[in-house]
């Protein structure tokens, strides 16, 4: 399970190991643990009038000069450029370069900025400070450095493989995510970034975190490829107890699609940067959560030990799924968090909030642990980040290709939902012609069955499940759970819906 080392042990680590050696992660978990014993201080307003008034298209007009990024005039395969405070982002943070010699102070310069059609008078901007920052390497072709991670806002973060358009997002932590007394929201507040070696395929940054309950020291080691991989270590310290501490949270977006059309007229069949909640809870049990935008906020969760992983995933891959040419969302990564060592007892959450229209985030997922550090001890965990497309985490036998609602031509309606569900994959395609799967289902008490039937999909070699049911109070969710099998064996992952209350 999870360790807890008091932070008296940690500090006793700490001084044994710091002298005569270079920047290391013992130094960022020695400040988080300073941090978190002390009285959190809130971050002082430093803007400028003309910056602080600036709204979202503005602000989008300043961007930072490429010849001035960071390694731009060397030989080496990344480079970094920053962000400038202002909208959202009003508070600075540190950013420092780490290299055999030490440390060395990124400091803000506001010509490194082109500030388009704003009028700013540069002067009152010296020593303001970056709001984040972002790393660029190539990915898709060997003579562009690609955007491939982004740091901006309280403690999200954001990748890219190959091919990709930027989607859902990553924190650091969630807390209090869905309590009616209102989230908490951590934010970095240093970084420092290792400076590579010429040859280098990876790269590594450091990161302290801190809030009125938490602080944190966070290492990332960012691999880019075809899939990009983020490895993530982290010492946690609470200030004080919180209500629902959410590790590893993914933030993603769901406004409708084949499950639950658009409320007006749309073009597009499908709005979303992620359509499901996959999990491994075993080596051999997958589950599938569509997304839903609810009426109001829906909080569900799965209970289990030592899962394997758990992400937020675009399965729909088709452009045609879409028919979106600015936003791509065909193109948007799936984000898969694979846990490393054992996490105990706990549950991975999701929450699912209704939006009015897709500007706005209202999908999280993260892990919630069934105990929490008392203050003054250090939670230390790890896992993986994998931003991926087109070699995605899947189960090795059948999973869920989509979930339709609606039926085709009937003569009355008689109020009755009707869900159709495709299943893929390498045990339902290899499977002899004349042989039949068969679906195991389970409905909740509010929910009655009036119909289910298999049929094959000749189309994609997998099988169609299509049940109809009634709701029996339509105030309540109706909770449905179905795996497709034969006399021998599990042939699929397991289809787990809500469907929210009216």
């Amino acid at each position: 399970m999870l360790k807890r080392i008091s932070l008296a042990l940690l500090a006793t680590l700490v001084l044994i190991t710091t002298d005569a050696r270079a920047f290391s992660f013992d130094d960022v978990a020695a400040r988080a643990a300073k941090l978190a014993s002390s009285t959190y201080q809130k971050p002082s307003a430093t803007l400028p009038k003309s910056i602080k008034a600036l709204n979202y298209d503005q602000y989008r007009d300043i961007r930072f000069r490429p010849d001035r990024a960071l390694w731009r005039n060397t030989k080496l395969p990344f480079e970094i450029m920053f962000f400038h405070p202002g909208w959202f982002y009003e508070d600075p943070v540190a950013i420092r370069e780490v290299d055999a010699e030490g440390e060395r102070d990124i400091r803000f310069d506001p010509d490194a900025f082109d500030y388009g059609r704003n009028k700013i008078d540069r002067e009152e901007l010296r020593g303001l400070g970056f709001a984040g920052f972002r790393v660029h390497f190539p990915i898709n072709t060997p003579t562009y450095k690609d955007e491939v991670l982004v740091f901006l806002g309280a403690s999200y973060f954001r990748g890219l493989g190959r091919g990709q358009r930027f989607g859902l997002s990553a924190r650091a932590l969630a807390v209090d995510t869905g309590e009616n007394t209102g989230e908490e929201f951590p934010r970095f507040v240093e970084f420092w970034i290792e400076r590579p070696q010429a040859t280098a395929k990876e790269v590594t940054i450091y990161a302290l975190l801190d809030s009125p309950r938490a602080a944190g020291a966070y290492r990332f080691v960012l691999k880019p490829g075809l899939t990009t991989v983020l490895d993530v270590d982290a010492r946690l310290f609470l200030r004080k107890n919180v209500a629902r501490l959410g590790l590893a949270p993914l933030t993603s977006m769901f406004f409708f699609g084949a499950n639950q059309r658009s409320a007006r007229e749309d073009y597009r069949p499908r709005v979303h940067d992620s359509d499901g909640l996959s999990i491994q809870a075993t080596a051999k049990d997958w589950i599938w959560r569509p997304l839903v935008n609810p009426k109001r906020l829906l909080v569900t969760s799965f209970a289990l030990t030592n899962p394997r992983g758990f992400g937020l995933m675009q399965r729909g891959r088709a452009f045609g799924d879409y028919e979106d040419l600015e936003a791509r969302y065909d193109l948007r990564p799936s984000a898969w968090i694979e846990l490393k060592g054992p996490w105990g007892p706990g549950r991975v959450e999701l929450v699912q909030i209704p939006v009015p229209d897709e500007t706005n985030d209202n999908i999280v997922a993260y892990w919630v642990p069934d105990w929490q550090p008392r203050p003054k001890e250090v939670l230390p965990y790890s896992y993986r980040v994998l931003w991926q497309k087109d070699r995605e985490i899947r189960p090795p036998i059948g999973w869920v290709r989509e979930t339709r609602r609606g039926r085709g031509y009937v003569k009355a309606v008689d109020g009755s939902i009707e869900l159709h569900v495709d299943f893929e994959g390498p045990t339902l395609s290899r499977m002899p012609i004349g042989t039949v799967a068969d679906v195991t289902l389970w409905i909740d008490p509010n929910g009655e069955v009036l119909e289910r039937r298999m049929m094959r999909n000749e189309v994609t070699g997998g099988w169609r499940f299509v049940v109809r049911f009634r709701r029996i109070d339509g105030a309540k969710p109706v909770e449905l759970r179905a795996h497709l099998n034969n006399s021998k064996e599990v042939l699929s992952e397991t289809w787990s819906y809500i469907l929210p209350p009216e």
